[in-house]
This record gives C-alpha cells, sequence and structure tokens, in this order.
C-alpha cells in the first residue's frame, strides 16, 4: 500500500474527539505519524516536545482557540505549515487565518477526502502543486493596508486579472473585456477544480465604491473553496450554484462591506458538458451555436438579506457568454477538447 506521507509527523488540534480520530485514522493510513491535542494550550504543550511537519487545527476550541494558537505561532516565529479545517461561517475568521499566514482554510463537514488530500500535500510540498495559496496570502498579508489604500487594492486586483487566453480542465478559455484601462470594472476570474470541471465569475466592482474591490479581493481568496464545499455536499456531479451565491450573499454581509455587488458564476464540467450560468446582478447572452439563450440580471448580492437569481443549465461543446453591467462588457469563449 503507498503511504506517500511517511515520514511526515502532523500535528491535529481539535477538540471534537470523532472529528480527531477519523482525522487520525486517515493520516495513519497515508503513512504520517500524528500528533494529537484537544485544544490550543495542549498543542503548544506537546509542541515542547515535537516539531511538527504539519499542524491541522480547528478555530473554535475552549482554553486557546485556534486563532490565538496561530498568532501566538507566528508572533514565536514559527514557519512550519498550517491548515484550518472549520464548521465557520464567519468571513472576518477565514481572513484572520489567511493573515496570519495559514496555507489554507477548508470547511466543515469534510467529505470530499480526494480534495484533503490534495490540500495537505500542497501544505507539505508546495513546489510540487500550482496552487493559489501563495496569491491567497498575499491578498491577505496586510488587508488592513488595503483596506485603506483604495488604489493598492485597485492595483492588486488588476494584476490578478486571469491571462486572456488558456488551456484547463481540457478546455480552451479565452476572453475580451471592454473595461476603463485606468480602473476596475467588471472582474473576471477563471480557475480549475480538477482535470474535468472549472468555474469563473464575472463581479461588477463598480456599484459599491471601494467596498466593490475589497469584495472582489475576497472573493477571489475564497470562492473556490466554497465551489469545492458545494461540490462536496452534491452526490451528482454538478453543484447547487444558486445555494453557493446564497452563501457568498451572507459573507459579504458578514464581512461588513455594504453595497450592490452584481455578480455572474458559471461552472463547466468537461466531460458532460454541461454549463450552469447563475446571475445575480449581471445581463448575460449564452450563444452555443444551436442556441441563444438570454440570462436575465436578477438583483445584485448585497442589495438585501436574500439572494434572488437567476439560473439556466445547458448542454454543449462550445459557447460565448457576452456579460454587461454598469463596469463594462465582457465576452468568454470556451471549447471543451
Amino acid at each position: 500500500m503507498t503511504q506517500p506521507l511517511a515520514g511526515k509527523q502532523i500535528l491535529i488540534v481539535e477538540d471534537e474527539p470523532v472529528f480527531r480520530t477519523l482525522l487520525n485514522s486517515w493520516l495513519s493510513s497515508l503513512g504520517a505519524s500524528t500528533i494529537l491535542a484537544e485544544d490550543g494550550v495542549d498543542a503548544l504543550e506537546k509542541m515542547t516536545h515535537h516539531k511538527p511537519d504539519l499542524m491541522i487545527c480547528d478555530i473554535a476550541m475552549p482554553r486557546m482557540n485556534g486563532l490565538a494558537l496561530i498568532e501566538h505561532l507566528r508572533n514565536e516565529g514559527a514557519q512550519m505549515p498550517i491548515l484550518v479545517i472549520s464548521a465557520t461561517e464567519n468571513m472576518a475568521d477565514i481572513a484572520r487565518a489567511l493573515r496570519l499566514g495559514v496555507q489554507d482554510v477548508l470547511l466543515k463537514p469534510v467529505k470530499d477526502f480526494d480534495r484533503l488530500k490534495e490540500t495537505v500535500f500542497a501544505c507539505l510540498y508546495p513546489n510540487m502543486f500550482n496552487s493559489r495559496v501563495e496569491e491567497e496570502e498575499r491578498l491577505f498579508d496586510d488587508w488592513d493596508a488595503l483596506t485603506s489604500n483604495p488604489h493598492a487594492a485597485a492595483k492588486l486586483l488588476q494584476e490578478l486579472q486571469p491571462p486572456v487566453q488558456q488551456e484547463i480542465s481540457h478546455c480552451r478559455i479565452n476572453y475580451r473585456q471592454l473595461v476603463s484601462a485606468d480602473k476596475p470594472g467588471l472582474v473576471l476570474d477563471i480557475a480549475p477544480l480538477s482535470d474535468h470541471d472549472l468555474a469563473f465569475y464575472c463581479l461588477d466592482v463598480t456599484r459599491a465604491g471601494d467596498n466593490g474591490v475589497l469584495a472582489a479581493l475576497l472573493l477571489r481568496a475564497l470562492f473556490n473553496g466554497l465551489l469545492q464545499e458545494q461540490l462536496s455536499h452534491q452526490r451528482q456531479r454538478l453543484p447547487e450554484m444558486g445555494s453557493l451565491l446564497k452563501q457568498v450573499n451572507q459573507l459579504l454581509r458578514q464581512a461588513n462591506l455594504p453595497g450592490q455587488f452584481p455578480l455572474l458564476v458559471g461552472y463547466y464540467h468537461s466531460g458532460l458538458k454541461n454549463l450552469i450560468l447563475v446571475s445575480a446582478g449581471l445581463n448575460g447572452t449564452l450563444n452555443t451555436g444551436e442556441h441563444q439563450i438570454q440570462i436575465s440580471n436578477g438583483v445584485p448580492l448585497g442589495t438585501l438579506g436574500n439572494a434572488y437569481l437567476n439560473q439556466i443549465s445547458q448542454r454543449c461543446v462550445s459557447w460565448q457568454c457576452q456579460i454587461w453591467g454598469a463596469g463594462g462588457r465582457l465576452r468568454l469563449m470556451l471549447s471543451a477538447e
């Protein structure tokens, strides 16, 4: 049996005994040696005798919670990679964890252990994985500076725009954008989720002032994790995109970012040739060659406590999507291999 984590020592800091035991058994089956701690105080005591290669910790724990533990370790100069696995839905907690330099944040309940395995490997062998962890760390390295310097935040957001042409998840994808060159308008992000599926979103940052740019930076750092969590809850292969946008709406409110955030999100599965588009405030037209479908814009996120969405699902090998709003116009094109 392959044991890819042989020789690695992993500290598990988790107050819930069932999940702690589950992690222990799973990591041990991969060859890792484990150290178990019930909270931050217990973890610090264990680390006087051990120097783990990776720490996996919860946030909500008695005596010393995960954020206090991580902050203590970073203040002491500890460079050990840290993976947070938590049931929190508080965007502020997630943002703080990323600002403290954790490698990744996963949400409970963990059902997709392939995703967890990839994340653990990326923490332990960062040079072997093309991940966005360094980018996410950069976003949260100095969040306070970004919030107080809108120009710097806007410049960072522009630097993070995807290449206009790329091949991911067995698809060729490119886009053309008609926006003002000197300030963000429609912001696009595209990312592979696996060898066969990808996700993208387009956010109009012009209707929330400086908060639009900040929301785009937060969404960029957290969107993939939120969507992976949606997929792990689905028995079928396609995610509930409406549920995902409602969660994003809630997180924007928790992060105290008021304003209107017109957003369109898409998901494409290159094996099933299935495209899902859901809009909360942006107009869109989908052209598959055989069909042209109008996407009504719905209500922008941030407008109301609940999200009111318009969603379409279409099977297609290739497609073009025109997206427009106050921030400009964008054309996104995809062709499956």
